[in-house]
């Protein structure tokens, strides 16, 4: 396949990944390729780990982190130091469309993406809450508009998105200025603030056998080293859903698997990106009033 500047050489197009559904590999290189000019900036500079399944989603499961050695050279790379510490790992970055079709000819079904970039790898460029409930996505819904009007509140801005599993994630974009720890401890307050005003509705509890129902606002992703779903990556799971960027006015019919490999396109194409290039913001004068709140 000829992508941009680059020809890569695709193997085993016929392999179905997806046996419920009939997805091929052919299918998802395709699907990676069309969504490629949407998708691509919202994954340059980003280490990426790969979920990959050379045997369809029913077989193994392959997660790496370390990009294999027999990946082209023109395919980007960025070593960051482990988590531990301890050495670094060889993480594949996608530039560009091409990047993204030479992974899915891999079995990558899912890239997933740091927070951060790699110029900047400590200071992550958003901050992630995960709604994940665990009583159906009415309940994902309600808690994204309460969290929406709290960082309204604070004056920080708010993206949605689908997961293309059971929830939601929220997105607020920062400046880069606060290192992981400081977004993470923002984001744990305001995950406290949110559960103080609705303490029936939402918990803090990592514990599942002491949440009682109350859906998890899960602040976890945000540290080094941790990764989300990217917009427009598709989930190893039935019907091939895709992690879909929504417009707000959007959140009240959707359905948590509405978007998926075969339809996401259409969208696109008939509405465009819903997400707006949102400049990033500084934490400084959100926490400020934060601790107002708190007081």
């Amino acid at each position: 396949m000829k992508v941009g500047r680059r020809t890569i050489e695709l193997s085993k197009t016929d392999k179905v990944l997806f046996p419920g559904d009939g997805v091929t590999k052919g299918d998802l290189v395709e699907y990676y390729e069309a969504i490629g000019p949407w998708m691509v900036p919202y994954l340059k500079q980003r280490p990426l780990s790969l979920e990959r399944y050379p045997d369809g989603i029913d077989g193994q499961q392959l997660f790496n982190q370390n990009a294999p050695q027999y990946f082209p050279d023109w395919l980007e790379t960025a070593d960051v130091d482990r988590v531990n510490g301890s050495g670094h790992v060889r993480h594949a970055v996608v530039r560009d469309t091409a990047s993204l079709v030479y992974l899915a000819n891999q079995a990558c079904v899912t890239p997933h993406a740091w927070l951060s970039r790699a110029d900047r790898v400590r200071n992550p460029d958003q901050l992630i809450f995960d709604l994940d409930p665990p009583d159906g996505f009415e309940s994902a819904r309600r808690a994204a508009f309460d969290l929406r009007e709290l960082l309204d509140e604070l004056g920080l801005p708010t993206l949605v998105k689908t997961t293309g599993g059971k929830g939601l994630h929220i997105h607020v974009p920062l400046d880069r200025t606060a290192d992981f720890d400081t977004a993470r401890t923002f984001a744990r307050e305001v995950a406290g603030v949110l559960t103080a005003r609705y303490p029936k509705r939402y918990t803090i509890e990592q514990r599942k056998n002491a949440r009682r129902g109350r859906l998890y606002l899960d602040i976890m992703r945000n540290a080094y080293g941790q990764t989300a779903v990217p917009p427009y990556a598709v989930r190893a799971r039935p019907g091939a859903p895709v992690a879909t960027p929504l417009d707000w006015s959007e959140l009240d019919d959707v359905h948590p698997d509405q978007h998926t490999l075969r339809t996401v396109l259409d969208r696109l194409d008939g509405t465009g990106d819903p997400w707006p290039r949102l400049r990033g913001r500084s934490l400084t004068k959100p926490w400020q009033r934060l601790r107002t709140i708190n007081q």
